[in-house]
């Protein structure tokens, strides 16, 4: 079996990577850098540019499923420029892979999962959400993940099953959103954002690489929610991971217009609050290894008394 992936190389892709490579899977990858592109038995690099619509289409040779997390990252700063980058990154990267894939043909394909996001659900402290929601946030990340899926339905016509895991909030030191939560609390000036009761859905790294590839594996269609069965409140993780990194917690909550004038627009990401089930991909058969968020982040900062790597990123950029 052999999978193509787009953002390979970023964080989230390379635990995807290592999870199919320790299954024996070969793995074709599309990049923007030449630079990035090697030649290896089981990991083989192409070059694309979907700015231009350009894409090498040796990439589907011999492959039977694609998965796709290119995207540029939400974690900037949202000027108009970098917010139009955020929206085409993710359009053009599927307009692209549909136009190479109509244009080589697509008998061999048998899955094509996409990275999607918990962003689409509306900003709510009292609602529990599933997939079957059809209401969509009223934010700029709303839009762009409600798009974002428009395109990814559009391979619904062709002859393979077709799934979008909207992914929440990925744990990892290594990137993401969980080092920038960690800075302020390692260098005693961390507290929670606003009431701190905003909801936020988490998952381990492992988990989420683990779930593309159960997807793939049993060649599941649909959405699925890529969230551990356990959500908390931004006070509940704030307070947790100042007991991981054995720091106080000695400022007030820090309100809302303060990171509203120090980010802007990308603040509302800080204070959304999106309580997210997991029942979908459970039923299924998935299983999470990591359920609880005080051993979640136990085992990312305490990893000599825990056997497990991890690797991770809460964004989805273009290799």
């Amino acid at each position: 079996m052999k999978v193509l992936i787009t953002g390979a190389t970023g964080l989230v892709g390379s635990a995807i990577v290592k999870e199919l490579h320790a299954k024996g899977i070969q793995v074709n990858y599309l990049t923007t850098n030449r630079a990035k592109i090697v030649s290896d038995e089981d990991y083989q690099g192409y070059y694309w540019n979907p700015k231009l619509s350009e894409i090498d289409t040796n990439c589907f040779e011999h492959v039977s499923a694609i998965i796709n997390l290119a995207g540029a990252s939400i974690s900037k700063k949202w000027t108009e420029s970098y917010k139009a980058e955020v929206l085409h990154s993710r359009v053009d990267t599927l307009k692209t892979l549909k136009k190479g894939l109509e244009k080589v043909g697509q008998s061999q394909i048998e899955s094509f999962i996409s990275a999607s996001a918990i962003g689409i659900y509306p900003n709510s402290l009292s609602s529990f959400y599933t997939e079957n929601e059809k209401q969509v946030d009223d934010s700029f990340l709303g839009e762009v993940v409600k798009i974002w899926e428009e395109e990814i339905d559009k391979f619904q016509d062709f002859d393979f099953k077709v799934s979008k895991i909207r992914i929440g909030i990925v744990l990892s030191k290594d990137g993401g959103a969980l080092p920038k939560m960690a800075m302020p609390i390692k260098n005693y000036v961390g507290s929670a954002f606003g009431s701190g009761e905003q909801w936020q859905s988490w998952i381990h790294i492992e988990d989420l690489a683990r779930m593309f590839v159960f997807v793939l594996s049993n060649q599941l269609s649909g959405t699925f929610n890529a969230v551990s069965p356990n959500p908390v409140t931004n006070t509940k993780i704030t307070t947790e991971l100042a007991k991981v990194l054995r720091r106080p917690l000695l400022l007030p909550n820090v309100p809302e217009f303060a990171m509203k004038f120090l980010l802007g627009e990308m603040a509302y990401l800080l204070f959304a609050s999106q309580r997210v089930s997991s029942k979908r991909i459970e039923k299924k058969g998935f299983q999470f290894n990591y359920l609880n968020i005080c051993k979640a982040l136990e085992a990312i900062y305490h990893k000599n008394s825990n056997k497990r790597t991890i690797v991770s990123d809460y964004s989805n950029e273009f290799a």
